[in-house]
Order: C-alpha cells, then sequence, then structure tokens
C-alpha cells in the first residue's frame, strides 16, 4: 500500500502555521476512523466538511437525501464548487448518482456508504461524512439493522386495492416504531415499506453487514436569528443562480410536477410557482418560512440522536480553527 501524505494546520497565538505531516490518517493506530460534519441547512457544514477532508487527506462522502440525484443542483445546495481547494478537487461520493425518476431509500444509502467507507479506510484515507439528512446519519451511526427486501408483485396488488389508512394501520402493527413517518405519507412508498417489514419480521432474513465504526461527530451551530439571516441571504443567491430555471428545466426532461413536488421545500414551492398555484412574491415568502421550519425540525432530530446516545460536539460555525483542533484530537 503506497503511503501518503496529508497536511493539518496548527493555530498558535492566532497565526495558521502549515506543517507537513506523513500518513495523518492510519486507520489501524487510531480510535476515530469517521469524521461527521452535521448541522441544519445554510450552517456551512460542507465548506467545513472539504477543508476537513483537505487538512487530514481525507474524501467526502454526503448524506443529503437529495444530492443524490442529477440535475438537482442549486435547489439542493449541491455546491460543487465549495470541492475545489489549492488548485485540486476534495474528491466527493454519492452526489449525481441518480436520475430523478428513479426511487432512493435509507436501505440503499446505508448500504452504500458502508461499500465506500470501507473501501476508503483500505486506501488510508479519512471518510468525512457531511450532510442533514438526520435518517441517513442516524442509520450509519446507530448502525439500523435493515433487510433487504425484493419487490414483490403477489404483495404489491393485493396492498393496490387498499385505503392509504388501510396501509398505514398494517405497517404500524409491523413496526409502530417507525424512524421514518414520511412513509405514512404516500402510497407507493406505504407499500414498499409494508414489503421491508414483513422480510424484517421474517427471523431468517439477511442484514446488510456492517463496517466498524468509531465516528467522531461535530455540529455546525449558530444562533438562531444568524441562521435566518443566512437561509434568506443562501435563497435569493439560489434563486439569483437560476433556481426557477432548474426546476423548470426538470419539468421538460420529463420529472412529472407530482414527482418535483415530492422532494419537498425548493422543488414544491417553485412546482407551485411554475404551475401558477401562487405568485413569484408569495412563493418566496412562503418558501423561506419553510426552510426556517425546516432548520427547525433538524435540530430537534439532531438533538433526539444525542439522547439516543450519538455524542455530537458542537462547534459555533465561524470557528473552524476550534473544528480543525478537536478533529486533530479525535485522530491522535
Amino acid at each position: 500500500m503506497p503511503r501518503l501524505t496529508g497536511h493539518f494546520f496548527c493555530c498558535v497565538c492566532d497565526n495558521l502555521f502549515r506543517v507537513k505531516k506523513e500518513n495523518t490518517f492510519k486507520p489501524e493506530i487510531v480510535k476515530t476512523n469517521l469524521i461527521v460534519i452535521l448541522g441544519p441547512t445554510a450552517s456551512g457544514k460542507t465548506s467545513h466538511a472539504v477543508r476537513i477532508a483537505d487538512d487530514f487527506n481525507g474524501e467526502v462522502i454526503s448524506a443529503d437525501s437529495r444530492q443524490v440525484y442529477k440535475g438537482m443542483d442549486i435547489g439542493t445546495g449541491k455546491d460543487l464548487s465549495e470541492y475545489h481547494v489549492r488548485d485540486k478537487t476534495i474528491a466527493h461520493h454519492l452526489i449525481d448518482i441518480l436520475d430523478p425518476f428513479e426511487e432512493f431509500n435509507v436501505f440503499e444509502y446505508q448500504k452504500r456508504f458502508y461499500a465506500i467507507f470501507s473501501y476508503l479506510l483500505d486506501k488510508n484515507v479519512l471518510p468525512v461524512l457531511v450532510g442533514g439528512s438526520g435518517l441517513y446519519l442516524e442509520a450509519v451511526l446507530m448502525d439500523y439493522k435493515m433487510p433487504y427486501a425484493q419487490p414483490d408483485q403477489c404483495i404489491r396488488q393485493e396492498l393496490a386495492v387498499l385505503s392509504v389508512n388501510e396501509l398505514q394501520n398494517i405497517l404500524l402493527d409491523l413496526n409502530p416504531h417507525l424512524h421514518n413517518k414520511t412513509d405514512l405519507e404516500d402510497k407507493d412508498r406505504l407499500i414498499r415499506k409494508i414489503e421491508i417489514e414483513r422480510v424484517r419480521n421474517n427471523p431468517q432474513f439477511n442484514l446488510t453487514q456492517s463496517p466498524a465504526i468509531h465516528a467522531g461527530v461535530f455540529g455546525i451551530s449558530w444562533d438562531r436569528s444568524e441562521l435566518k439571516r443566512r437561509i434568506a441571504v443562501r435563497l435569493e443567491q439560489r434563486l439569483a443562480e437560476g433556481m426557477i430555471e432548474e426546476v423548470e428545466q426538470l419539468n421538460k426532461q420529463g420529472v412529472s410536477w407530482e414527482r418535483l413536488e415530492s422532494f419537498g421545500l425548493e422543488y414544491r414551492y417553485i412546482a407551485w410557482y411554475l404551475q401558477n398555484k401562487m405568485s413569484k412574491d408569495d412563493m418566496t415568502g412562503k418558501l423561506q418560512i419553510a426552510i426556517g421550519q425546516f432548520a427547525k425540525r433538524q435540530m430537534t432530530w439532531f438533538r433526539r440522536m444525542e439522547k439516543k446516545g450519538v455524542a455530537i460536539e458542537w462547534i459555533n460555525g465561524k470557528d473552524y480553527d476550534l473544528l480543525h483542533s478537536k478533529v486533530l484530537e479525535k485522530l491522535t
């Protein structure tokens, strides 16, 4: 295996000195083999994660349920330009891997994450997981036990004639403690979830084999008023960059309005605007409020993760040097 050279930065008396260090990350001699950067939307977590990956010979793995889709760039905040640092591109994974027509779920995410995580460790590369999709993060950090269930046409025909309410009752009988309540809102997702839960309840089902993960988890935080300001500024920037045109183009390429609305937030409100269901000013104002509400739900999810035992160190979004030093502590 080739020797890799990474770089890290030390902050002494407010001065930043660049120091070379061979094999910055050696998974066989450190207790932490995954760094997680999470936070609410507009917190700047991606830029922090990219800098950590650059400083510690890492690669970024996305934990965003919408960034997996091609063509959904501005509305999902991929900010791919942020991956370009010092005349190079930081490698990133689980971004732009599917067409918007395709379905993606937490089982598929967990399986793909495990494969990438193991691949990076084999290369002596630090995996840096970044995102705000709480379900995806929790599936990895809390090692959800999820079965693989092939689509069963017999079951689907049996369930297709039932109402949403009847399907909800069946699903809740199979699993009264659902992680993702959105499975209760869509008939197709309800049927798919019932298929999965029926397999899960079979004691012979096969689980995805999970690697040993020892994570250092950091949350990027801002006070409420500053985060609200960042959300407003970012929304204005995205609209100026062509977010409305992006949604319009996706529809012209065959992505239905219904499908676009299912992606929520930017795609839902802009789809409504493009269908003349609301004015542009109404769309912008209501979307900004919805994004703020979404950020609150994200923070609620992260707090719940902490109560379940996931230790999150919260770092002010302005203080990258502190984040860097905390990560260094985890890796040495």
